[in-house]
């Protein structure tokens, strides 16, 4: 590994220890503002939804600068938005807006994470040959899953009364905020400082790509078309579908999560945020399994997957803590193990079809959009005052039927096409692309 990959490492695991960190202190805000239950997946969908709506831009960005660049703006742009979140009462927002401020200062720090993914896992594919995309996949997705246990660990640290009260009596901390979840807030600005200063460190890969279109326009039309070519890959759309799944999957966990251990468990915010934790521990053993297999049998993994959705039934029937923190290793394992294979044959394809950016862009977008729709059923489900154990079991079993549903499709696939074993590992990037410019130069 070269040693600027590690640097892309040690960014990507701050960047996303603050992002886990911030998502449990601005719930917390909220809570201290007395705002409603169902604004906190509202705020999930705001940063979900910037990954949406820059999709066919965010690309083009990646591929049109020095990537560590576009991390180092992008994690600037969530020190700004932190500093927005604690702002609610200084800028002279009436109160009963200033939830609805801390939604949209947690969406402006979705706009630095929509545009700061394509570069991280683009430079990736710039770094690494294919052969070492599983294991270098493996690493960044295992450090990621450590660093949301390290960030949900340190969110539900920093609002618990002891270390609150500690922040709050520091001469410098004391004079800038006043309540728990804004000192946690500020802190966790400082740790997007420390991911950006690392991104500064990042080397040139000097890797090149045509010059980027810059009308939006024209962008929107031809991101629509980067997102048919992976959809109508044959290797593309399965892992597309199941990385597509899994993170929409992930993030309604997530929340499920935090009101399972409230309401099943009768655990507080900052005792719930451990439980994320557990889960993402696992995750971090099976994404550290998974770089054993090789990018060919990549598929093969697939299984796991509906395996996941049917351990999540059983999350209704555990209340003793050794149960619940063996029932999320459990689940989190499986979800690691299936997933970091999945994401390098993805990104793999995207790179040979498209580019290290426009491939990454076109997954954030799908992904994202699950998790938009995801989390508006679950928040519809709240709203409509279904139990939590209701809803564990609905979606249970939504993911299980549809991993099957993905696993038959595979299947299909490679019956139907057995040529496609010797398309994952192949060189090269841009193949459609320049198939695309050779059609348009006959015409």
């Amino acid at each position: 590994m070269k040693r600027g990959f590690y640097l892309v490492m040690a960014a990507q695991a701050f960047s996303s220890l603050a992002d886990n960190a911030l998502f449990i202190a601005a719930i917390a805000l909220i809570q201290e503002l007395h705002g409603p239950d169902w604004l906190a997946p509202i705020m999930k969908w705001s940063f979900a939804l910037a990954y949406v709506v820059l999709a066919a831009f965010v690309g083009a960005i990646a591929d049109s600068y020095p990537k560590g660049r576009v991390m180092f703006s992008t994690n600037a742009l969530k020190v700004a938005g932190c500093l927005l979140m604690f702002s609610y009462a200084s800028i002279g927002v009436a109160p009963e807006y200033q939830t609805y401020l801390v939604c949209a200062a947690y969406g402006v720090v979705g706009i630095g994470a929509a545009a700061y993914s394509p570069a991280k896992y683009g430079i990736v594919t710039e770094m690494l040959p294919p052969s070492m995309l599983v294991k270098g996949n493996s690493w960044i997705e295992g450090l990621t899953v450590f660093s949301i246990i390290l960030g949900t660990v340190l969110g539900g640290l920093l609002i618990s009364t002891t270390v609150s009260t500690a922040l709050l009596q520091h001469s410098f901390i004391g004079k800038l905020v006043h309540t728990p979840a804004e000192a946690a807030i500020l802190v966790i600005a400082f740790v997007y400082l420390l991911a950006a200063l690392c991104n500064l460190l990042i080397p040139h890969t000097h890797v090149r790509y045509p010059p980027q279109q810059k009308n939006p326009i024209k962008l929107m039309g031809t991101f629509r078309g980067y997102v048919r070519v992976l959809w109508k890959d044959k290797l593309g759309q399965i892992s597309l579908a199941v990385t597509t799944l899994f993170w929409g999957a992930g993030a309604t966990l997530q929340l499920i999560v935090i009101e399972w251990g409230r309401s099943h468990l009768g655990y507080q915010l900052d005792k719930a945020s451990m439980l994320m934790g557990v889960a993402a521990l696992g995750t971090v053993v099976g994404s550290i399994l998974a770089g054993r297999i090789p990018l060919r049998r990549a598929l093969s993994v697939l299984p796991v997957g509906a395996a996941m959705g049917l351990v999540v039934l059983l999350m209704p029937l555990v209340y003793s803590p050794w149960s619940v923190y063996l029932l999320l290793l459990l689940t989190g394992g499986l979800a690691g193990f299936f997933v970091v294979p999945m994401n390098a044959l993805l990104q793999h394809r995207g790179h040979v079809l498209l580019s290290a950016g426009r491939s990454i862009a076109v997954q954030n977008f799908n992904e994202q959009l699950n998790i938009l729709l995801m989390v508006a059923v679950y928040t519809l489900l709240l709203w409509l005052q279904l139990p939590i154990n209701v809803i564990i079991v609905i979606f249970g079993t939504v993911v299980a039927v549809l991993m099957v549903v993905f696993m038959r499709w595979s299947k299909r696939n490679l019956t139907d096409n057995p040529e496609l074993h010797d398309q994952i590992g192949q060189e090269g990037h841009g193949h459609a692309l320049d198939s695309q410019s050779h059609s348009h130069s006959r015409q």
